[in-house]
């Protein structure tokens, strides 16, 4: 096969004339059909609405360089996906064990400073994913939150404390979330694992509230937060 079979092939310009009505009328039709499930961004998609957009692409793919399939059909398929879409949203709209299905349901990853445990062992969030949310959200230690909620579309919502009670929790920048090798007695110290502060703890000894899972102990602190 020559670099030209490659590259071109049978194609003619009548077909590319052709491959150009296709494309610009599959991409309004994407435009038009997204209208209706509604207005919010790729990352406030939940897993059901991303499978939807990822069903309405591989739908309208085919017809824009597939010369013997006709654009109704895929107009057809569409329809019938945004219609079963519309029928879902309804049903869950009135039946809430089916919107825990299909939306999944907000899990609480932090309270009163602390991460919480049964979510970390499960795996519904790792420590690094964690801590990059926070860092965004201007925090920099788990001390300064109240709660964290983890919601269905992936999104992360904090309640913070007032400053007057923010108390000593665990850094979330690299450079303090480091463990520490010499303890001093006065000082606060967070589990690197699971949040939770103590004084003037050995630097080997596990934490007694996720036991054999500690990590090590990080110097706690208690800044306020920055407004």
């Amino acid at each position: 096969m020559s670099l030209a079979d490659i590259f071109i092939y049978d194609t003619t310009w009548p077909f590319v004339a052709e491959i150009a009505i296709r494309v610009s009328v599959m991409f309004v039709l994407i435009i038009v059909f997204l209208r209706f499930t509604g207005k919010r961004g790729v990352r406030q998609l939940s897993i059901f609405e991303l499978t939807i957009i990822l069903s309405l692409g591989s739908i309208a793919g085919d017809p824009m360089f597939t010369e013997d399939l006709p654009i109704v059909q895929a107009v057809i398929i569409m329809s019938l996906v945004i219609m079963l879409y519309r029928l879902c949203t309804w049903l869950m709209m009135r039946y809430q064990p089916l919107e825990d299905l299909l939306e999944g349901r907000s899990l609480y990853i932090i309270e009163d400073g602390m991460l919480v445990l049964d979510k970390i062992e499960q795996g519904k969030m790792s420590h690094d994913e964690f801590f990059s949310e926070m860092r965004q959200q201007g925090i920099e230690h788990l001390g300064q939150v109240r709660v964290g909620l983890l919601e269905t579309d992936g999104t992360f919502s904090v309640l913070m404390f007032a400053d007057e009670e923010v108390h000593y929790g665990l850094p979330l920048f690299p450079k303090a979330y480091q463990a520490v090798k010499d303890i001093e007695v006065h000082q606060h110290y967070a589990c690197m694992y699971c949040g939770q502060v103590v004084q003037g703890v050995v630097a080997k000894q596990p934490c007694n509230r996720c036991e054999e899972k500690s990590i090590g102990w990080a110097k706690a602190i208690n800044t306020k937060v920055i407004r």
